[in-house]
């Protein structure tokens, strides 16, 4: 998964939310985190990114996608 200490280079997935398909980079660290978080969900990884995606417009200024998977993370983590 991770490289030694837990760090890895970002790794680019393309996920199909809301009818079209866009790209995120993320740390394998935080992948495995999302992946967890989804199946504790009980809903497709894409599903969870949808949800976190809807949220972030809500918000202004609105972040970047791959900006608010991290902070969803971290707020989720806490």
């Amino acid at each position: 998964m991770a490289e030694a200490g837990g760090f890895g280079r970002p790794v680019k997935r393309s996920v199909t939310i809301a009818g079209h398909e866009t790209s995120i980079s993320l740390e394998p660290m935080f992948w495995a985190a999302l992946e967890q978080a989804a199946a504790e969900a009980g809903q497709p990884l894409s599903g969870l990114i949808a949800e976190i995606d809807s949220s972030r417009l809500e918000t202004r200024p609105i972040p970047n996608l791959t900006s608010a998977v991290r902070q969803w993370l971290f707020v989720n983590a806490r």
